[in-house]
């Protein structure tokens, strides 16, 4: 029971149907030892030899492994996919990530300045990734890499990327940059400051503070550094923009949006999509990109009706760190915001808008007060605070979605309340 226990607490935040398949999971395989595992790490051993790994480390990192079945319904639970815009952006992109990034541009800021020096990406930038991955180094993530990475290796999909990785989280330690105790992350392996996957560290990952160990998670020099050299490394173009919000000509043709569809910016300024003037640093295009046949392509995150952007290179680069647009889009607007740019001119197509972080902690705060095990007021908006907003929705003679959504926050607070948190 206490291994079902624990693997339901696991999944719970990632929603009701995520928790429900990994306890089934967690059913379907029994407690005992697990014969196949076993097999499976006998198996992964002989390739990590193979590889230059040393039987002592291998032994050392698994030694009493056992796998973590919770993770392999997480394989196609991601939220850049499956969370509506403005509620994914609300929540990255609110004041409080903005003020504590612009505390960590100053407060790193001689780091930031010989890290632009040497890799061309503005602090800003650098700061949003670090921001949006793991909010300036307070959630790395709680799970064993190498746990994690063994399960994936040895059940469901993509085993062979999986095994990849595991052999290069072992290599990590191996060669010393970061004690295997520490090498907690993600479900699917990301970890540090800015959450590189194993494969990556090892490509690109840089000993920025001199110390001879690339250690992106007790050194923000090396994280912030490697971080830079990513996006250098995915084509990252010193001075330009990422791109900018535009507004679309009337009865404009949807069909020549898409990341992929690029055209020169003279071709799109010929079919009048315009730039959206708003104040601030932000808002000036033209600043570092003289060049009109720059190729760049109009997206629509949310289709005709929401707010449109023109993007260019820079966007490729920060969408190669996470292969979402409504990731890229998170970091590309955070780092504007960081520059003192604006928030965007166009509204989301929604009547319910997405919560900050702030709200969110309110929203669960009031659901408790009526009684609700919604757990701890922490911003996250997990199963239980699903279900007890459902219920709440009952009770109102709403439709039982469970979102957090203004919608239900504004529903919920005591008649004259201020709603200004954000």
């Amino acid at each position: 029971m206490a291994r079902l226990a624990a693997t339901r607490r696991a999944a719970e935040r990632a929603g009701p149907r995520v928790a429900l398949a990994a306890v089934l999971l967690s059913m379907a395989f029994p407690a005992q030892a697990d014969d196949g595992f076993a097999a499976c790490l006998s198996e992964l051993r002989r390739d990590a030899l193979g590889k230059g790994i040393s039987a002592a480390t291998f032994d050392d990192g698994t030694r009493g492994l056992a796998p973590d079945r919770s993770v392999l319904e997480l394989l196609d639970f991601q939220p850049e996919f499956r969370t509506p815009i403005w509620d994914y952006l609300a929540a990255l992109v609110d004041d409080e990530r903005i003020a504590d990034g612009r505390a960590m541009l100053e407060r790193w800021r001689d780091t930031l300045a010989e890290v632009e020096r040497r890799y061309g990406v503005d602090p800003q930038t650098v700061v949003a990734v670090w921001g949006v991955e793991s909010d300036f180094g307070r959630s790395f993530g709680s799970r064993p890499l190498l746990t994690s990475l063994a399960t994936l290796s040895c059940y469901g999909r993509r085993q062979g990327f999986f095994r990849g990785e595991f052999v290069a989280t072992l290599r990590i330690v191996q060669e010393g940059h970061v004690p295997a105790e520490q090498l907690v992350g993600s479900w699917a392996g990301a970890f540090g400051h800015t959450q590189f996957m194993p494969s990556t560290f090892q490509r690109l990952a840089v000993d920025f503070d001199g110390d001879g160990r690339r250690d992106i998670v007790g050194s923000v020099p090396d994280a912030l550094a490697s971080t830079a050299n990513f996006l250098r490394r995915a084509g990252w173009r010193t001075g330009e923009p990422w791109g900018w919000e535009v507004r679309l000509p009337a009865g404009f043709d949807a069909s020549l949006a898409g990341r992929r569809s690029k055209r020169a910016l003279s071709e799109w300024a010929a079919l009048g999509v315009r730039p959206v003037a708003a104040p601030g640093p932000a808002a000036a295009p033209a600043a570092g990109l003289a060049d009109p046949q720059a190729r760049a392509a109009v997206l629509l995150p949310a289709g005709p009706a929401g707010p449109a952007f023109l993007v260019l290179r820079n966007f490729d680069a920060v969408y190669s760190y996470n292969a979402a647009e409504s990731y890229a889009l998170a970091i590309a607007h955070l780092a504007d915001r960081l520059r003192g740019g604006a928030p965007f001119a166009a509204a989301w197509p929604t009547d319910d808008p997405g919560l900050s972080r702030a709200q969110r902690r309110e929203l669960q705060a009031l659901l408790a007060e009526r009684g609700h095990d919604i757990g701890p007021v922490d911003g996250m908006i997990g199963a239980r605070s699903r279900e007890a907003i459902r219920a709440e929705e009952l009770r109102l003679g709403r439709a039982p979605s469970g979102r957090a959504g203004l919608g239900i926050l504004e529903a919920l607070r005591p008649a004259g309340a201020a709603g200004a948190s954000r």
